[in-house]
């Protein structure tokens, strides 16, 4: 006996064993007798053709093996939202809800003691209790009979309907306005039909806070269609959907905080000027959006940009920059205060992945925290001393001069180091002495005379000793404590140098190597417990 066909069923989405697809196709497929449905498989390598069979094209796929012919009894078209729900939490009326003694009632594996209370009420019950519902993977399709869910959820505030059978954006709204509190809803890996002009702006979404929408297939003018519905959202999410060009988003998405456009490959880095105005813009995911190069032209040398006001949090890792001009650039934004840059290009230019930390965060002056790690001051001041330094002799070369008269820095140094006029009055211009050849790094030139204190102990007499500028804090304290005979105690080491004069640098990570603090031969240790 041949399965019924929805009336619908062209362009719906359907579960073959484990395999997704879409129908593209229902029909007669001569000679054979019978219905067909022709499906474009998610997974090409499931299908066996491009939709044409014996010299005639019932159907078109992206792919040329990405299609074949199943009957209607293979295709599973899915349940109602209503249903799934049920399913997932044990209270579907025929299967899971099961009188156990006089009591008691059983749902699914939980048994629930009721007095007086028939199962159907105690289910109701149930259901009105769920806020946060997942029903991913379920084979939602369809939203069921109208005004279901809200006689029966009364409660829902956050919907995970990822990965299930949903084929339109209608089907979305048509469950989500039977939600009046909906604040969080997860629709990712449905791959679905947007609208394609303007619609009625409606309040369904009017409480919608955050919106997942990875590998649906959106485009980001279909997000800007739908966008004024979501008059209150925060936090949009749309990974992994092709999306390859931009568009200014004029008077919708004023309220977002989080954009994701992770593993969407954009045309160019110039893309981001047109969601650069997004007021309350705070975080920005771009990983692999194969941006090669990032530019805020309406900002000079040493000057903030108006673009990204309000931007704190900027994730670019897996990207293809190549050039420190772009670390540069970010200098420029405002408010940002955290970044994650691994896997670009850049990052090949320098091996040592230390040094390489140094120079980001002497390039970015409002930076606290880099690659997840927080930037301590103390960190701050040894990248900026350590840069003012490594790159003295090329401004010097380049037209730089310790009399300011004559300090001329040329254009093309100031485009590659904006920021170091900037570190030379703060810290002041590198010394000539500091500059004079970087010898080679011999163990002899590697060594640090250091002059060790106790301000507290008076008794305790300086002591001068040569370590090694590779050596970490940790053994320098292990040093110290067979040196100076120090009982059991904590050490708190700082140090002081004529250059920081009347200024203590704390000493204050015990992994880190002296180097790492910037300190020079000459500068007192100074311990305490």
């Amino acid at each position: 006996m041949t399965a019924p066909v929805p009336a619908d069923a062209l362009g719906r989405r359907v579960l073959c064993g484990a395999e997704y697809a879409t129908v593209r196709y229902v029909g007669g497929v001569p000679p054979t007798e019978g219905i067909w449905l022709g499906v474009e498989w998610d997974n090409p390598q499931r299908g066996k053709h491009d939709g044409t069979y014996e010299g005639t094209q019932y159907f078109k796929c992206r792919h040329p093996r990405g299609g074949s012919f199943i009957r209607p009894n293979k295709a599973n078209f899915g349940v109602d939202f209503l249903t799934a729900v049920k399913d997932r939490y044990g209270l579907n009326d025929e299967q899971d809800v099961q009188h156990g003694t006089e009591n008691t009632l059983v749902f699914g594996k939980k048994t629930v003691e009721f007095v007086g209370m028939d199962s159907i009420a105690e289910q109701q019950s149930q259901l009105n209790q769920l806020v946060d519902i997942s029903v991913r993977e379920c084979a939602v399709s369809h939203a069921g009979q109208k005004g279901e869910i809200s006689r029966t959820c009364t409660n829902i505030r956050h919907i995970n309907l990822s990965k299930n059978l949903i084929s339109s954006w209608e089907t979305v709204t048509a469950i989500a306005s039977q939600v009046q509190i909906l604040e969080t809803l997860n629709i990712s890996e449905n791959k679905m039909k947007f609208p394609s002009t303007s619609t009625s702006v409606s309040n369904v979404f009017s409480k919608l806070r955050i919106l997942a929408l990875n590998q649906t297939e959106i485009t980001w003018t279909e997000v800007l269609l739908c966008a004024p519905g979501w008059p209150a959202l925060e936090e949009l999410y749309l990974t992994s959907n092709n999306i390859t060009v931009l568009e200014r988003p004029d008077n919708v998405l004023q309220t977002l905080k989080l954009l994701d456009l992770s593993d969407n490959q954009l045309l160019d880095g110039s893309q981001l000027h047109l969601i650069a105005h997004l007021p309350r813009l705070e975080q920005l995911i771009l990983r692999n959006a194969g941006i090669s190069c990032i530019h805020f032209p309406d900002a000079g040398f040493g000057c903030k940009t108006k673009m990204f006001p309000s931007l704190k949090r900027l994730a670019i890792n897996d990207n293809k920059i190549s050039q420190w001009s772009s670390i540069n650039e970010l200098d420029k934004l405002p408010s940002l205060r955290s970044l994650q840059c691994h896997n670009n290009p850049f990052m090949d230019t320098e091996k040592n992945p230390e040094t390489l930390r140094q120079l980001i965060i002497a390039k970015i002056s409002q930076l606290e925290v880099l690659n997840k790690s927080e930037i301590l001051p103390a960190e701050r001041k040894g990248a900026e001393l350590d840069y003012r330094k490594i790159f003295g002799n090329d401004w010097l070369a380049a037209g730089g001069n310790w009399n300011p008269e004559k300090n001329k820095p040329s254009e093309d140094f100031l485009a590659a180091h904006p920021r170091y006029p900037v570190l030379c009055l703060k810290y002041g211009a590198p010394e000539e002495g500091e500059l004079k050849g970087r010898q080679p790094l011999t163990l002899k030139n590697q060594l640090l005379t250091l002059t060790i204190k106790c301000p507290e102990k008076p008794e305790q007499k300086p002591v001068e000793k040569k370590l090694p500028e590779s050596m970490t804090v940790q053994r320098v304290k292990g040093l110290l404590y067979r040196l100076l005979k120090i009982p059991g105690s904590e050490l708190k080491l700082s140090y002081e140098s004529s250059k920081l004069e009347g200024k203590e640098v704390e000493l204050d990570n015990d992994l880190k190597p002296l180097q790492f603090y910037s300190i020079e031969s000459g500068d007192c240790v100074l311990v305490r417990w």
